[in-house]
């Protein structure tokens, strides 16, 4: 019977960047930063010598040709597996389930991962305020492959490329699940998301240290408005944050062999990585994740753990869809006791590109290091809902190993229930699953996309025909459900849908 080694996380740490910084670091100065202070977490002075594996995580906005290698470069590090993952927030959980394999199966010693994230300072120059001195940017050369871009070239045609305005899709779908008015449900939202600014208010890496009230966050005005209904500006993952984190992971031998304290050892208890449909628009339920329910099981599995062993979470927090599919799916009670961020969450936190999840697993490191007997689990979500990382985490070892499981026949099986292509040129009665109204930099609403089916069940996306009135009607009703009469128009290569009962 094969050996495997159980791996540990030894080195955690995480720096956030204020504000006002007069000469700020760049992303890479950010990650050497946080990589050394992770190697002094460790306490292990011959540990840096030992990393034969790196790895960065996207950096969204400035990106450098080989980010690894000039990380390695300034760190002075000869590693033999340098990795550059592509853009998604599931990335740093996925890099943690990865090393864990390839530690306990030995094809490694010890594994150095980092991420850093500075469009706050980038935005600052831009607007005239500082000067930067930073390296040059250049696109990597050295990203890990992935299939295919986030959305299909239908989706594309409603330039539903961001997530602000496609979350909101999710998010309207789920509120017609559950029955509550849109009056009842954006203060179900508020409530939800008053309690993550609570805890991000006294996070110490937080960016916004404020705690904001269910209404403020809740209700539009000029300082919170709509971004893409029924989203306000607080419900949105804030980008313009400079943030930065790293991790340091080895081998109980490796840890015991260099003098490492057991008191700092965190277990990777159990993990898995599982993808929803890849196109949004062919899911057969927008409100729904069959990946995060059915890697959040495997990784307690693999834990030898229930749900209610899970003493605190950090679910992903991007919009409030994210965190409300991922709570269901998971199975955790809507009146559950358990916070649902160990860190205050995206909008309130801070949302470092695709590396916020990273941040997340520092800080249940250092929990678990105060309470040895906690158990954590952390999701993370790539895309559009479309890539998910699960972890749980504890101070002892997990009850199964790390070996190298295929789970490619669940993946397989996700997959096999993806609608067919949408319909792009439609004609007829449209009835809505789900909707946006994506609103200008004045709060106004400007332009709304629905998605449905027509009488024969096959899917359509299509803009809504209406002006600034009708589209500021349509947020003061459940647009889900009702029907509206749809044309494909030439000229605009899109599905147009009517609604004549708001004009």
């Amino acid at each position: 019977m094969k050996r495997y080694s159980v791996p540990v996380i030894v080195g955690a740490a995480q720096y956030t960047q204020r504000k006002g910084a007069d000469r700020p670091l760049d992303p890479l100065s950010l990650m050497v930063n946080t990589s050394l202070d992770a190697l002094s977490d460790a306490g292990g002075p011959s540990l840096k010598d030992l990393i034969d594996c790196v790895y960065v995580v996207h950096l969204l906005q400035w990106p450098y040709q080989d980010a690894p290698g000039m990380l390695c470069t300034r760190l002075g590090l000869i590693s033999q597996q340098t990795h550059y993952l592509p853009m998604g927030g599931n990335s740093p959980q996925l890099i943690v389930n990865r090393a864990a394999r390839d530690l306990a199966a030995g094809r490694c010693r010890v594994v150095l991962m980092t991420g850093a994230h500075a469009i706050n300072s980038l935005r600052r120059a831009i607007k005239g305020e500082i000067v930067l001195d930073w390296p040059e940017s250049s696109p990597s050369e050295h990203t890990e492959n992935e299939d295919a871009s986030g959305i299909d070239d239908i989706e594309a045609a409603y330039d539903l490329f961001l997530p602000a305005h496609i979350y909101p899709l999710f998010e309207t779908a789920l509120r017609a699940v559950s029955g509550i008015s849109p009056d009842e449900h954006r203060l179900s939202m508020g409530r939800l998301f008053a309690r993550l600014s609570e805890i991000a208010s006294g996070n110490p890496y937080a960016w916004t240290r404020k705690a904001f009230s269910a209404e403020e966050i809740a209700t539009p005005s000029a300082e919170n408005r709509y971004i893409g209904y029924p989203y306000t500006r607080c419900m949105n993952a804030n980008l313009y944050v400079d943030q930065s984190a790293a991790l340091i992971m080895t081998t109980e031998e490796t840890a015991r062999s260099l003098g490492i304290s057991k008191q700092i050892w965190v277990y990777p208890c159990g993990g898995a990585d599982l993808n929803d449909i890849w196109y949004f628009s062919r899911r057969p339920r927008l409100s729904e994740s069959p990946a995060i329910r059915i890697a959040s099981r495997i990784a307690l599995e693999q834990a030898g753990l229930s749900l209610d062993d899970v003493g605190v979470f950090d679910l992903y927090s991007c919009f409030p869809s994210a965190l409300e599919i991922a709570r269901k799916e998971v199975g955790i009670p809507e009146d559950d006791g358990r916070d649902l961020s160990i860190t205050g969450g995206l909008p309130f936190f801070g949302g470092p590109g695709s590396n916020y999840s990273m941040h997340a697993i520092a800080t249940v490191v250092e929990r678990i290091r105060k309470d040895r007997s906690l158990r954590a689990m952390v999701t993370a979500n790539g895309w559009f809902l479309t890539k998910h990382s699960i972890g749980i985490y504890g101070g002892s070892s997990p009850a199964n190993p790390w070996e190298d499981r295929d789970d490619s026949a669940i993946q397989q099986s996700i997959d096999a229930e993806a609608l067919p292509r949408l319909v792009e040129k439609a004609s007829g009665s449209l009835m809505v699953e789900a909707y946006v109204i994506r609103h200008d930099t004045a709060g106004r609403p400007e332009k709304g996309t629905v998605i449905g089916r027509l009488n024969d069940e096959r899917r359509v996306l299509a803009d809504i025909d209406a002006g600034h009135d009708g589209l500021f009607k349509m947020e003061a009703v459940e647009l889900v459900g009702k029907t509206g009469l749809v044309h494909y128009d030439s000229g605009l290569g899109k599905n147009l849908v009517k609604f004549t009962e708001f004009e």
